[in-house]
């Protein structure tokens, strides 16, 4: 049922606006330009097209062994030029030549095998797929996985993922995140400055590569999600500006000009980005998209960018009969990014919520510097509970200002939560994962706060387990003018922190990038134990029938004795059982009768290996303690 909609290019079918079926003159668009763009194999032709709108002429220039040809291209009314020819292997590499400037490769390039600086690769989007009955989970029921492809594993590829696919199957895990895959420069890097979009990483595999795990992942259950970056371009390798207006200066942000969605041409920008989503939902069959830092994709046109994405989305999943989703990163706790667009909202699926992740690693930590600052005590933690944002028309002390707006018109499952995730380790002076940071019982304590919170929970690679290694910022540039740029961004970065005596890490140094990578080691006395307690908290996370319900009503929660946390979700069906849950973060111990008149069945305490499944009316807690019951029939 998912391919029955792709034309022979492999490209979704969306409406042709503005008469470009063959390229032709069209008319003057009733609506948006959403114009494809790239190289595409067709039967026994090769199609290339390249939006060059201020070129006067441009050139296809085919490279094979020795022999190098060029070949004019056709330009229409709207700036996109276009050529078909015979050739349909894939042996060769192309470029454009742009007033005789040149050749560079394709805005749009699929594969960039020598890397940014060199031409493009034509590749097919034929593979054998054997999912076509495959359904993912819906947001509720995800346990996602963020995990980056080069520092996951030691052979830092794709492939070797898909041998680490049942131990994820094993820990619960039914869905996976991907940090960025668009082609960046050099060999390393987190994948945020990536400077073709469309380009799957050479030294991660390629399309193919991408393919086979997508296909494996979905023969064991695990849906995938993607990174992506829509609000700016990396600094190096970057050839877009020269085929046409992709980024302009009127605004700016910590990588430079921003992506052009509402100057002069934007609509041809945005149909390139929006083709770019499509891409990864079609032709890679990826589940979901998570769309970075979108505070920072500025667009004050009509229709903002991200409503017109999502809409593009939808259609598509119309086309296919496959839901997909969208996950927001965003600091603004704006509830107008979830909310749909009968409400004047973009109609994304869900956000990131570090609001939660800031209150819970303040009680674990201590730590109050920068924007922690407006986090620490119990009361935060718990309105993140209740309310999702915890600014949320409130003052906040760290920006001085009142911030944030109201989430009572969403769901639960419209919010991701995390204890670690990339950002919050690697950009953080240290460096330091949260098992280097806090005792064991803490360790857990938090653990069972996120994962067994209503909200959809994220682990960061390696943290069921313990994994210390750090997880460093790392870069593979070739300029060393913009190396250095970024050694001192990154030093001004963590100014607002906490410095201490820690060491700051060359991000370019290849060892930083080494250290990085997951140690696989749960011989280290007390990891072992740590899996055991992630796997039990994701089974009954699984299987408790309190988690489908994503009602605001269904979750009550409150603070016992100045000390301990405690929520209550009650399931959809009245008749089904409810889950309790408590936590201490604090040294210390406490006594307190459970709620109501119920009787509770202990599912799962932090202080022993094995649930005890004893029934009970009065607890003691000892902090860092966590522990959570089901309830019981009378």
């Amino acid at each position: 049922m998912r391919n029955a909609s792709e034309n022979v290019a492999g490209l979704i079918a969306i409406p042709d606006l503005m008469g470009f079926n063959g390229l032709g003159q069209g008319s003057v668009p009733t609506a948006r330009v959403t114009q494809p763009v790239g190289a595409f194999l067709v039967d026994s032709h090769t199609r290339f097209v390249v939006w060059a709108p201020n070129a006067e002429k441009v050139e296809l220039q085919l490279r094979q062994a020795d022999k190098e040809e060029q070949i004019a291209m056709q330009r229409n009314e709207w700036g996109y030029w276009s050529v078909e020819i015979e050739k349909t292997d894939i042996e060769y590499r192309y470029g454009y030549c742009l007033d005789d400037k040149g050749p560079m490769p394709d805005p749009a390039s699929r594969f960039q095998p020598e890397g940014t600086a060199h031409l493009s690769a034509v590749v097919s989007t034929d593979y054998p797929w054997t999912d076509q009955n495959w359904k993912a989970p819906s947001l509720k029921e995800m346990i996602i996985y963020e995990l980056h492809v080069g520092t996951f594993t030691n052979q830092s590829s794709l492939e070797a993922i898909i041998d680490k696919l049942d131990y994820l199957l094993d820990l619960g895990i039914n869905a996976i995140e991907l940090l960025p895959l668009s082609q960046f420069s050099g060999s390393r890097g987190w994948g945020y400055d990536g400077v073709f979009p469309y380009a799957v990483q050479h030294s991660y595999g390629g399309p193919q590569a991408l393919r086979r795990l997508v296909d494996a992942c979905h023969s064991k259950g695990m849906a995938v999600i993607l990174d992506v970056v829509y609000n700016h371009l990396g600094p190096e390798g970057n050839c877009l500006p020269c085929f046409g207006p992709y980024l302009h200066k009127r605004y700016q942000q910590g990588w430079g000009d921003a992506i052009n969605f509402d100057n002069k041409q934007a609509d041809h920008v945005r149909s390139y980005f929006i083709g770019n989503a499509l891409m990864w939902l079609n032709e890679y069959h990826i589940d979901g998209l998570r769309l970075d830092a979108v505070h920072s994709i500025w667009d004050f046109g009509a229709t903002h960018f991200l409503a017109e994405l999502t809409q593009a989305v939808r259609t598509l999943s119309m086309q296919t009969g496959h839901e997909y989703i969208l996950i927001a990163e965003s600091d603004l706790n704006d509830s107008k990014l979830l909310l749909p667009y009968a409400e004047r909202g973009f109609g994304l699926d869900a956000q990131w919520l570090d609001d939660f992740h800031h209150s819970l690693h303040t009680l674990a930590t201590g730590e109050k510097d920068h924007y922690y600052a407006d986090f620490g005590t119990l009361s935060h933690l718990q309105k993140a509970f209740e309310h999702s944002y915890v600014y949320n028309g409130t003052y906040s002390p760290f920006r001085e200002k009142t911030f944030g707006n109201s989430a009572q018109h969403t769901y639960f499952d419209q919010f991701v939560v995390y204890i670690q995730n990339h950002d919050q380790i690697g950009n953080r002076l240290g460096n330091d994962r949260m098992a280097s940071l806090v005792s064991k019982p803490m360790l857990k304590a938090i653990a069972g706060t996120y994962l067994l919170s209503p909200y959809v929970p994220m682990l960061f690679m390696g943290e069921e387990y313990g994994e210390t290694n750090p997880f460093f910022y790392f870069i593979d540039y070739s300029d060393d003018e913009l190396v250095e740029a970024v050694r001192k961004g990154r030093k001004e970065e963590f100014e607002g922190f906490q410095k201490d005596e820690l060491e700051y890490e060359d991000p370019q140094d290849v060892q930083t990038f080494a250290r990085s990578r997951l140690s696989w080691d749960l011989q280290v006395d007390g990891r072992a134990e740590i899996l055991d307690f992630y796997k039990q908290l994701i089974r009954i996370r699984k299987t408790h029938p309190a988690f489908q319900n994503v009602m605001r009503t269904a979750v009550q929660s409150w603070i016992e004795g100045d000390k301990v946390l405690m929520w209550l979700q009650q399931a959809e069906n009245p008749k089904d059982s409810m889950l309790l849950c408590a936590v201490a973060f604090e040294e210390g111990e406490w006594r307190f009768q459970l709620p109501g008149n119920k009787r509770w069945k202990r599912l799962i305490d932090s202080s022993y290996s094995d649930s005890t499944e004893q029934v009970e009316t009065e607890i003691t807690l000892s902090g860092p303690h966590f522990m959570a019951w089901t309830s019981v029939e009378e």
